[in-house]
């Protein structure tokens, strides 16, 4: 999904020209690094600790579940609420509040719930609650941001006391893995009744099954969670955690630094040097199944010649964005997932798909001639840019900066921050644009996740793009239970986006977390976005018994 909230920040160009950053790197020599290391986790915690204290970027609008479609309010949620199954530090499924996941045939899922889970307001849960909880993406009047998940969802039944039915009217490979993000997320029927549009607010109340209770919502300021004692699983290595909401990237480097927080998740690429360098913690890097790419949406306009669109991926200059612009955070990519992502494709494909990746190396005699070859010399695009996070300011002066070099008229258009959020969900926002940049994660572990964004008439289609052969390959591997036929059938996918481009490529980002000395536990991956990451933490040192 693109990000939308974590960019509502301040952007801080390093030098007065963005252009002259890219190219020139300011005029004076700048070490950016070697690109980072990934690992799933930071190294275990040796004790409990007591309360520890968390940074945000933002606060989050809502925690109800069926609204929990970003970074503020997954990264709490994921430790107060949980699903039928659960996405490991290490980017695998595996089961949670269903003890067994079973498939008798191509259009059935059976979960058979684990007994005894407790709610955190008391009152056990039953297939009842489950049913309830799921069925809530199927009302429209909801308004669930995961509806699209359950669209091939016929029926959920109660088929026992904890065993729930889901019957499909069409098989489908990506519906079991949204069970172990905020799609099947279970809570309190009883709470969500009488709390109806309260549950979930800073004045109602939340009622889940996680190793953490919400305990204080103080607007403006902070979200308190306490560890919950009837917690069916481990229990948290820590009593509690408070998330301070700290917009300002400065501010929030400074709070991490002198010790007012002890952590954070994805700190501003402008603060990771700083961060870096400090004794007072350390930043770890893990698989964030995260890619910066730009968004084609005019295809009546000079990019809906592929020569252009690939002149224009030619003339890109991605080493320098990644390394200068994201401080060497980001990997330059021709690929619109993750390398992360592929895991189950054998050896042999591999290889094969590796061997036949289109370079990310910048080409402008090439770009060049396919722009002659298009007629487009002169022609103008018009991308959108806004202040709020180099993966959008920096980058669309970037592709300004290519486009100029290689005869196309570039113009910028400039957007405020809560209004470039409407481009991906409002076509007339998207008017009289060509292309606009955006970072998109995936919520599960596979590349059908962004390549089925492509086909015919989806919503994330921002361009309109059509292909009857491509929409044919990605509808055979959306029904593939075998997880390496799917995988070679996404390597046809994205050999075919390669082809057309329907979105331009640009880089990969991990996911970053900042700990301070003092705690360790943490994972490193995306994983946190559903995993109850906190409950992991706990003191970095073991605890000192008298002699």
């Amino acid at each position: 999904m693109p990000h939308l909230l974590r960019y509502l920040r301040r952007a801080r160009l390093l030098c007065g020209s963005a252009a002259l950053l890219l190219l020139a790197g300011c005029g004076h020599a700048q070490n950016f690094g070697s690109p980072p290391t990934l690992s799933a986790s930071t190294p275990p915690a040796r004790a409990d600790t007591g309360a520890i204290r968390w940074a945000l970027y933002a606060e989050p609008p809502v925690l109800d579940y069926v609204y929990a479609f970003d970074y503020p309010q997954n990264t709490i949620l994921s430790n107060v609420c949980e699903s039928l199954m659960r996405l490991t530090p290490s980017l695998h499924t595996e089961p949670a509040l269903a003890r067994k996941a079973s498939h008798p045939d191509p259009l059935t899922w059976v979960y058979d719930l684990r007994s005894g889970v407790r709610f955190q307001h008391g009152g056990t849960m039953t297939a009842a609650d489950a049913v309830y909880s799921l069925r809530r993406h199927m009302d429209k009047r909801t308004g669930s941001y995961w509806a699209e998940d359950f669209k091939n969802v016929r029926s959920i039944r109660r088929t026992g006391p904890l065993q729930v039915t889901v019957e499909l009217r069409t098989p489908d490979a990506l519906f079991p893995q949204a069970m172990a993000n905020s799609a099947g997320t279970v809570a309190s029927a009883a709470t969500m009744r009488a709390e109806k549009n309260r549950f979930g607010t800073a004045d109602g109340t939340l009622d889940c099954t996680g190793p953490y209770a919400l305990a204080r919502w103080s607007r403006g300021s902070s979200i308190k969670l306490t560890r919950f004692d009837g917690y069916w699983g481990r229990p948290a290595k820590n009593t509690s955690v408070t998330f301070s909401f700290l917009p300002d990237a400065a501010a929030r480097t400074n709070a991490l630094l002198t010790g007012e927080v002890d952590g954070t998740y994805a700190p501003a690429p402008e603060s990771l040097e700083r961060l870096k360098a400090s004794d007072e913690g350390q930043v770890y890097f893990g698989e964030g199944l995260t890619t910066i790419n730009l968004a084609l949406t005019n295809p009546k306009g000079p990019l809906g010649d592929v020569r252009v669109r690939r002149a224009l991926s030619l003339a890109l200059d991605r080493d320098g964005f990644a390394r200068v612009a994201m401080h060497n955070s980001a990997t330059p990519s021709s690929s619109l997932v993750t390398d992360g992502t592929w895991t189950g494709l054998p050896k042999a494909d591999s290889a094969a798909r590796e061997r036949t990746r289109p370079s990310t190396r910048r080409d402008l005699p090439k770009a060049r001639h396919l722009i002659q070859e298009a007629h487009a010399q002169g022609k103008k695009i018009t991308i959108a840019t806004s202040p709020v996070g180099p993966d959008v300011s920096q980058l669309a002066t970037a592709v300004q900066d290519a486009g100029t070099r290689i005869g196309l008229h570039v113009d910028l258009r400039t957007i405020a921050p809560d209004a470039f959020t409407s481009l991906f969900s409002d076509a007339q926002a998207r008017k009289g644009i060509d292309l606009f940049p955006y970072t998109y994660y995936l919520s599960i572990n596979d590349p059908l996740g962004f390549y089925t964004n492509m086909r015919t008439g989806e919503f994330e289609n921002y361009g309109s793009f059509s292909s009857p052969a491509y929409d044919r390959t990605a509808d055979e591997a959306s029904v593939q239970d075998s997880l390496p036929e799917r995988r070679r059938l996404a390597v046809k996918l994205e050999h075919l986006a390669d082809r057309d481009l329907p979105v331009v490529p640009v880089a990969e980002l991990p996911n970053s977390v900042f700990l301070n000395k003092r705690i360790t536990g943490a994972p490193t991956t995306i994983s946190y976005l559903y995993y109850p990451w906190a409950a992991d933490i706990g003191a970095a040192q073991p605890r000192r018994t008298r002699p």
